[in-house]
């Protein structure tokens, strides 16, 4: 008898941490939806950023909240860090502001995802994760995203 092929790994491949700013619904739906597919989370409450979010190799970065006081210092750490991919919650228009005073600065915000997540249409905070969870992990896989079909 053949053995029957399975469209899963028993252990996903070793990725880094999901590092999320601030503790809000999004960030905690985040947290247990990267769980579910195997990644480590931490969400830091603090909205200075904490004492937790030092981004290593590997690692994702995801601002929940583009209001918080040190907004700007976060995502300057995160993009100049070996971060594989950092994000932030925000609509295009919102979050304009903050990306010119980053790019004036002379960072580089070519790799900041933002609005973060990919465009499912979804407005709660379960979906918003899923969205952003769902890029985390195309990107790490080197894949746009989107539908399987062809």
């Amino acid at each position: 008898m053949t053995p029957r092929e399975q469209p899963w790994v028993a252990e996903p491949e070793q990725t880094g941490r999901i590092l999320v700013l601030s503790d809000n619904p999004i960030a905690r739906a985040i947290a247990v939806i990267a769980s579910a597919v195997g990644r480590t989370v931490l969400v830091e409450s603090a909205d200075d950023g904490g004492p937790g979010l030092e981004p290593q190799p590997g690692d994702a970065v995801v601002l929940c909240d583009h209001d918080a006081p040190d907004a700007p210092a976060v995502l300057r750490a995160a993009l100049a860090s070996e971060a594989v991919y950092v994000a932030m919650m925000a609509s295009r228009r919102r979050a304009e502001g903050l990306v010119a005073e980053l790019s004036a600065e002379g960072v580089d915000t070519g790799t900041l995802h933002v609005p973060a997540g990919h465009n499912l249409g979804g407005k709660a905070p379960g979906e918003i994760a899923l969205s952003v969870v769902a890029e985390i992990v195309a990107e790490s896989y080197g894949r746009p995203g989107g539908p399987m079909r062809g």
